[in-house]
């Protein structure tokens, strides 16, 4: 099994954008770097091809800024540009929703701190941790491609489940994204097939340090 041409196709966009290349490329993004240590019931192969697509991310959200900067602003480019910055959202948040995925299995797999916040957090609004990991799991069966999300409202003073189609449709705006889990196939096509993506999601959360969303929760 192979990550579909279509999820490919964001890296191998034309450098130049359809046109000339950029004379003064700027990174106003760079690629962090994850210490994932080898997790259960997901491989390193996963997780390395996982990660090329993130880079690939991180590559044309600096694309997408650079050419808009660079194009002349009136009515011959009114309209490139216009989809150049329909085509951002898609890319910026792929990258940072990747970032927080990621970021979830560093320091190997933890529960939540017992009687800490967030878990007081989860007890009000979903009774228990079970209550709150049924919720996720559910969401995660959507059909289609997305993510998983949790988002805390300070407003409210409530936590938020979420699906997001693809990286960008469904965003809360206001809420903080404390957690994230990516749907897209090639998260987990390398190990298990795609009418199995329940076995992954079960994966996931046997590696998941819940301290990564305790700490966002906390900011």
């Amino acid at each position: 099994m192979s990550i579909s041409s279509e999820e490919r196709s964001s890296e191998r966009w034309d450098d130049d954008g359809g046109g000339s290349t950029s004379t003064a490329v700027a990174d106003y993004f760079t690629p962090k770097k994850f210490q994932i240590p080898e997790l259960k019931g997901i491989s390193q192969k996963n997780i390395k091809e996982h990660l090329e697509l993130y880079a690939g991310y991180v590559k044309f959200s600096n694309h997408i800024v650079n050419r808009i900067r660079e194009l002349p602003k009136n009515d011959d480019t009114e309209y490139e540009l216009s989809l150049l910055q329909r085509r951002f959202a898609y890319e910026h948040d792929g990258m940072k929703n990747h970032e927080t995925f990621f970021e979830q299995f560093e320091g190997g797999p933890a529960e939540c701190t017992t009687g800490g916040p967030f878990l007081k957090q989860v007890s009000r609004d979903f009774g228990t941790i079970d209550g709150l990991l049924t919720c996720l799991k559910s969401i995660s069966m959507t059909r289609g491609v997305g993510w998983t999300m949790l988002y805390y409202c300070h407003s409210s003073g409530h936590l938020f489940p979420q699906w997001v189609d693809e990286h960008h449709i469904g965003l809360l705006s206001g809420p903080k994204l404390i957690f994230a889990l990516d749907m897209w196939e090639h998260a987990f096509v390398y190990d298990y097939a795609t009418s199995e993506k329940k076995k992954y999601i079960e994966a996931f959360f046997q590696n998941l340090n819940w301290r990564k969303v305790e700490q966002r929760f906390g900011k």
